[in-house]
């Protein structure tokens, strides 16, 4: 099923919720290809998330700087569907 990004991004932000968490949006004008969300789980995991609309890719610039973003060690996901959602919280609620 083809999902809008804001459907997906929406349910993101509910499920992090409801985990405790928080899910802040990141806007930078002076800074393009940020992901999307900076979020903060219980037990000070950080990671962050670019949503997409289903089947949709990060840009070359966004890959860009998921990589900085990876060699400073931080966790950097592309999501563009529920179950991926699903699948990478209830992988963080293990850790």
């Amino acid at each position: 099923m083809i999902m809008k990004e804001s459907t997906i991004e929406n349910y993101f932000v509910k499920k992090v919720k409801e985990l405790g968490g928080m899910a802040i949006k990141l806007i930078s004008p002076n800074f393009a290809g940020l992901p999307d969300r900076l979020v903060l789980l219980p037990h000070g995991r950080v990671l962050f998330v670019e949503l997409k609309a289903t089947g949709k890719k990060a840009r070359p610039l966004q890959i860009a700087v998921h990589r900085k973003l990876e060699k400073l060690d931080f966790d950097v996901y592309v999501i563009d569907s529920i179950e991926e959602v699903n699948k990478l919280l209830q992988s963080k609620i293990m850790e």
